[in-house]
């Protein structure tokens, strides 16, 4: 499956836009009476058009791929120790997305409920650890962040469900968890 949506006609138009801002300034550049001011202007005006197409192409994929999830469940399977979560994703904009991502942030506990002890942010620093370069081998993450990617190329108006499975930690006992989803 090919992605055919990573702009629309709003990133190109922003795009035409920061283009003519580019070729504005290099025929402004090579205007100058002082010669040698002609090679920092055309460096000005390469890194300004630059950011200001990074930052257009980012607005614009704010503002016209809206997506949204409901219906979101999770289930653990305790015999294979993962977690399942399924749901909807929503494609609200009038815009196809290319890729919508579900982002799954998993906190223990002491961290979400404010229940915080001092086990919880001792990381062991000693002697062994200065020869081994800190392998953390009893490092256990308290935050755990997963993203997928669950649909492709959703048209404006579509739902689709998706279903994703993750390795459970096993030393998480109560869990606060957020789901979030974006449209690429």
């Amino acid at each position: 499956m090919q992605l055919t949506t990573l702009f629309n006609y709003w990133h190109y138009l922003a795009l035409f836009i920061v283009i003519l801002i580019f070729a504005g300034g290099i025929f402004s550049a090579y205007k100058q009476k002082e010669k040698k001011l002609v090679f920092p202007i055309i460096i000005s005006t390469a890194l300004i058009s630059t950011l200001l197409g990074v930052f257009s192409i980012i607005l614009v994929d704010k503002y016209t791929k809206k997506v949204s999830v409901f219906k979101v469940e999770n289930k653990r399977l305790l015999s294979m120790e993962k977690i399942s979560y399924s749901g909807i994703v929503k494609n609200d904009g009038n815009h196809e997305i290319g890729e919508v991502i579900v982002e799954i942030k998993l906190i223990n506990k002491g961290h979400a409920t404010g229940n915080v002890k001092g086990g919880n942010y001792f990381k062991s620093s000693g002697f062994f650890g200065f020869f081994t370069g800190g392998a953390n081998l009893s490092y256990r993450p308290q935050t755990i962040i997963k993203e997928f990617v669950v649909a492709k190329n959703l048209k404006p108006g579509q739902a689709e469900p998706f279903r994703v499975y993750f390795d459970w930690p096993p030393y998480f006992s109560s869990v606060a968890d957020f789901v979030t989803v974006k449209g690429h």
